[in-house]
């Protein structure tokens, strides 16, 4: 992987003052804090579930790329329609789902999500416009692509004004070589469609280093531009650094209705999957990114800048540990499936033997709070 210069150190070494470095007010940065240790804590429970036999099928971890999900999500309006990959908790959280919801899809339960029939690849969360992960590799990209088209549409032709949107794309390095992919970004180039591809570009397809399986892996973003499109290269170990460059991406995008790439550059601290023995990269390598720990950073900063001190983020950490404590207990105590739920929104009315369609309890809460 190649080098991305450090935002947050100077040139003299030091690190720059907190208020040189963000437009973020104390709040925004406090609720980024709030997030990436929900995030943290809600994977570490869902690693320990999953070894317990409370989760089956496949889990992907998103510890260490919780700046991404988050300074992302941040830099965009809620409005704004977001579809990412499988590995999918950490956006999910970010958007806004509440991690009750979450962690019941996890146990296949009948609260979760989506009825618990998708389990950990597939969250989705249609009041805060998250269209779901995707277990099919590269296959969200066209759905981010149309997903961009339609806002388009509903505000150009349909509203009769200026578009409005962009949508957020999220995927793997892994996913630079399918067909698809290419596919969306072309229809993107040709017809000026305001979506990001979000590059997560941890270093890793599953266990093969990006230089072995992708060319022109030292500058990803060369695959964008050869369809028109605009890249750009981010370090994803810091929220700050994220926010304020996707920011800049996004509202230019928003502004101008033309589509980019990001190239982001994280790393997992975990393995590919909860299956993954992690055989291919040395325990030097994880402990060297390990010191870089996003909410190590971001926790730092605000303590130099005055915003939080040790206390205060201990007690930060007790309320999030407290809160994902208390949705493991409400997936725990929500419904298994109703062996007819296999009939069930197969297709959205009554067709033969499948029974049609409901919304599932993330939804019908969301409007029984309105």
């Amino acid at each position: 992987m190649s080098s991305v210069t450090d935002p947050v150190r100077s040139a003299a070494g030091g690190r720059r003052p907190l208020a040189e470095r963000t437009s973020a007010t104390p709040e925004q940065l406090r609720d980024w804090l709030r997030q990436m240790l929900l995030i943290r804590e809600f994977e570490v429970r869902t690693m320990q579930a999953y070894q317990d036999k409370k989760i089956g099928g496949f889990c992907h971890i998103y510890i260490g790329q919780e700046a991404v999900a988050v300074g992302c999500t941040a830099a965009v309006n809620h409005a704004d329609p977001i579809v990412t990959a499988y590995r999918d908790h950490g956006h999910a959280l970010a958007r806004g789902m509440d991690p009750k919801y979450c962690m019941a899809e996890m146990f296949g339960r009948i609260g979760g999500c989506a009825k618990g029939k998708g389990g950990s690849m597939h969250m989705f969360d249609k009041p805060n416009n998250l269209y779901g992960g995707h277990g099919i590799v590269g296959a969200q990209t066209p759905l981010g692509t149309g997903l961009a088209f339609g806002a388009k549409y509903l505000d150009e032709v349909v509203g009769g004004g200026s578009n409005q949107h962009v949508a957020l794309a999220f995927l793997g390095d892994g996913a630079l070589n399918q067909g698809a992919f290419y596919e969306a970004m072309n229809l993107a180039g040709l017809f000026d469609i305001p979506v990001i591809y979000v590059v997560e570009n941890n270093g890793y397809s599953m266990g093969t280093a990006i230089e072995r399986g992708t060319t022109m892996s030292h500058r990803i973003i060369a695959k964008g531009e050869g369809c028109g499109i605009d890249g750009y290269e981010l370090s994803g170990m810091d929220v700050i650094d994220v926010y304020e460059g996707m920011k800049k991406i996004a509202d230019r995008c928003r502004a101008e209705s033309r589509p980019a790439m990001v190239d982001i550059r994280t790393y997992r601290f975990k393995g590919h999957s909860m299956s993954d023995p992690r055989k291919y990269r040395t325990r030097e390598e994880e402990e060297h990114w390990e010191t870089d720990d996003p909410i190590t950073r971001l926790r730092d900063a605000m303590i130099e800048g005055g915003l939080i001190d040790d206390d205060g983020f201990k007690n930060l950490n007790r309320e999030v540990k407290a809160e994902v404590k208390a949705c493991l207990a409400w997936a725990e105590a929500s419904p298994m499936p109703d062996p007819s739920e296999l009939y069930h929104d197969v297709f959205v009315e009554k067709h033969g033997p499948y029974t049609g369609t409901s919304m599932p309890q993330i939804v019908t809460d969301a409007e029984d709070s309105r």
